[in-house]
């Protein structure tokens, strides 16, 4: 009995490590990217501000469609300035966000951890607090914040098959055009949907601020510009047949 009991053990390892080898197999000529978006909202604090709070504001990490990036990153560490009081913050869940007060503009280091089976190397991005809108001249507002904000794609070459079969069907990733006779491995159970909820940022408070940053905007406003370049265009060829015309006719008496 005991001789049995010890070779199921054995057996139970040596699957697990065969899975293991399996899951992580890099997957060669294949790329995942992550879209993302990193900044600050920063609010004027009106009557209430003085000469060292006067602004509240966050800053964040957060997908580019504001969907849940904990399939992807495990954890953020913003490095504030050192005036500020426990200056290395670390968040440890989504959303990957901190709100503070002050008056001061200064760089905030944030880097990116990621989950064991995305990648060993963590991410530095770097982000110059905005308080004061560009045009100093501007009306500050209580109700209106400055929103600086960043798009950027977050790209892992040669995923693991295990990486893969968990993010395939997230909507924080974009898939990749896969070689020619490459099927995805299967799909891991998604999380439950309502904690997934709760790492998005589309009920987030500050989500009315957050820029636009999805490819079918983007395609609207090159089209959009587009016309406009086409209707100019059209304008201009009228005004040149218009003075072509008129050339004509203040040529044809002397040719007479």
């Amino acid at each position: 009995m005991r001789h049995w009991f010890v070779s199921f053990i054995t057996f139970f390892v040596l699957l697990l490590y065969g899975l293991a080898q399996i899951l992580n197999k890099k997957l060669k000529d294949v790329e995942i990217s992550i879209p993302i978006v990193y900044g600050n909202i920063a609010f004027w604090l009106g009557k209430k501000a003085n000469e060292y709070q006067s602004h509240k504001w966050t800053v964040y990490v957060r997908g580019a469609t504001n969907e849940d990036l904990g399939v992807v990153i495990k954890r953020a560490v913003f490095q504030l300035h050192s005036s500020f009081n426990n200056p290395t913050r670390v968040i440890e869940a989504p959303p990957f966000e901190l709100s503070e007060s002050g008056w001061g503009e200064f760089e905030i280091a944030i880097t990116l951890y990621f989950h064991n089976d995305v990648c060993d190397k963590p991410l530095n991005l770097y982000h110059h607090l905005k308080l004061y809108p560009e045009d100093e001249s501007g009306f500050v507002s209580i109700k209106k914040p400055v929103v600086v904000e960043s798009y950027d794609e977050i790209v892992f070459p040669e995923p693991s098959e295990g990486f893969l079969a968990r993010i395939q069907s997230h909507p924080a990733v974009n898939l990749p055009r896969l070689p020619a006779g490459f099927t995805l491995p299967p799909p891991v159970p998604v999380e439950d949907s309502s904690k997934r909820r709760r790492g998005d940022t589309k009920d987030h408070p500050l989500a009315q601020w957050f820029m636009n940053f999805s490819e079918a905007d983007e395609l609207l406003q090159l089209a959009a510009a587009r016309q406009q370049v086409q209707a100019h265009i059209a304008k201009l060829r009228r005004q040149i047949s218009l003075i072509d015309g008129q050339n004509q006719q203040l040529k044809s008496p002397s040719d007479q």
